[in-house]
């Protein structure tokens, strides 16, 4: 797995101050007196946050002597969390002008993960919608050619033979394996076919895989289960991740029982009972709510400051009109929102993961980055508490992603982070109240990167 750090101590959280070896003065900064988030429902008030050669060297809640030449940034007022990460988004096919296949391309990737970067995200999962050549070779030259973007994760994709994406997407998905010649979906057709693709999967260097379990309506064929069975368990032997993309609630228990890791859609509602949740904690699995992609697109969300940076003036205008109704004039329908609340609850009152993640990328109009920040809303506002929330985002994402150095404030953890001039747990929108981002320790020159965004051609 690529970024990946076999360091034990990566495991290990302390709030005592840890101190490695020699220091190098000039990779060294310090923060000191801010608020510490660490990402895993643990904070210290006030407190020092030690970096040394793009890693938490020390998190403490006493002050730490600042190394001889090391920068030092006054968090007083301020609040550190670990970056974020997208658990499931659809990159390549969103330019800052249109929406299609024709976008798909190293730079327009690149373009999608510095928008991440700019609204604090360290990572994005790519659920089954990549060249996968192209994305394995943007993965092994990431560090060194995009310093500036979020570190790009991605599934090889599996569905019935020819189908799986909605029917718009699955277009689109078909002209990017035209025009590059790469694999992008694997077409199931029966057991032992599917077992082979999970092997040259593996084989190929990816980590996970994406199936769709989705009748689209009616309009396309669903995944079977002697088909997605014997998949997730060969997968599983291979170490492989097998993640769902599941139309109704109903379909989840025979995907847990088969050892199915994670869904990226919570179809949440009354038919997601209390058995299931339970069932899905038991498993081990976590759940993607998934709810900002029906809701926002009904909102005028080209009229939000926090969106307008990134975007071209013609792009943001399109996200005004047809229709969209601006925050203010939004009628939330009760029933619908308290049997959501209900379901939700279900799943933390089970325990069970819930994964932040916005579906950005699969249709035009929603837009990478600032949809996770929403997302975090939709879930406070459905009763999570602004910790549990920015959890979701952070260590637990990580966990699932086998993303062993971030979602962490922690020694030895990626000095992926954010600086906030204001405090999320008092108010969920403050996730917005971005003044500086940390990949690796590299501040990000967000500046540009909204410059260079908002006048993409």
């Amino acid at each position: 797995m690529l970024f990946r750090s076999s360091s034990i101590h990566r495991k290990i959280l302390t709030i005592l101050l840890f101190l490695p070896g020699p220091l190098l003065a000039q990779e060294a900064m310090l923060i000191s007196n801010a608020r510490l988030v660490i990402g895993d429902g643990r904070l210290i008030e006030s407190g020092s946050l030690l970096v040394q050669g793009g890693e938490i060297a020390a998190v403490s809640s006493e002050e730490i002597p600042a190394p001889d030449g090391a920068r030092v940034i006054d968090g007083g007022g301020k609040t550190v969390i670990p970056a974020l990460i997208d658990g499931h988004t659809h990159l390549g096919y969103q330019s800052g002008h249109n929406w299609g296949g024709h976008n798909y391309s190293p730079e327009n990737l690149r373009d999608n993960l510095e928008q991440y970067a700019w609204y604090g995200f360290a990572a994005a999962f790519s659920a089954g919608s990549d060249a996968e050549r192209m994305a394995l070779e943007f993965q092994q030259n990431q560090r060194e050619r995009y310093p500036d973007a979020a570190r790009l994760l991605f599934s090889a994709g599996m569905g019935p033979e020819g189908q799986g994406p909605n029917d718009a997407f699955l277009v689109e998905v078909a002209a990017v394996a035209e025009r590059t010649g790469q694999m992008v979906l694997h077409g199931l057709y029966d057991p032992e076919q599917a077992v082979i693709e999970a092997r040259e999967v593996a084989a190929s260097g990816i980590d996970f895989i994406k199936i769709w379990v989705d009748d689209r309506g009616g309009s396309q064929r669903k995944l079977a289960p002697d088909v997605y069975r014997p998949l997730i368990a060969v997968s599983e032997s291979l170490g492989l991740k097998v993640f769902v993309h599941q139309q109704f609630a109903g379909d989840m228990p025979d995907l847990l029982a088969a050892g199915a890791h994670g869904f990226l859609h919570g179809r949440l509602g009354d038919a997601f009972t209390a058995a299931i949740a339970e069932q899905t904690a038991a498993a081990g699995a976590f759940v993607v709510p998934n709810l900002g992609l029906g809701e926002l697109r009904r909102e005028a969300i080209g009229d939000d400051p926090f969106l307008r940076a990134v975007l071209p003036d013609a792009s943001a205008a399109g996200l005004t009109g047809a229709g969209r109704l601006s925050a203010g004039d939004i009628v939330r329908d009760e029933e619908r929102e308290a049997g959501l609340r209900d379901s939700l609850m279900r799943l933390l009152d089970a325990g069970a993961d819930i994964v932040l993640g916005t579906d950005a990328g699969a249709l035009p109009g929603h837009p990478f980055g600032y949809t996770g920040h929403r997302e975090l809303e939709i879930y406070v506002r459905l009763g999570m508490s602004p910790m549990q929330a920015l959890m979701a985002g952070m260590s637990v994402p990580a966990k699932h992603l086998e993303l062993d150095d971030l979602g962490l404030l922690a020694p030895g953890y990626s000095a992926s982070l954010v600086i906030l001039s204001a405090n999320p747990l008092d108010d969920i929108r403050n996730t917005r109240a971005i003044e500086r981002v940390f990949l690796e320790g590299r501040e990000i020159d967000r500046d540009a990167i909204a410059a260079r965004l908002s006048q993409v051609e």
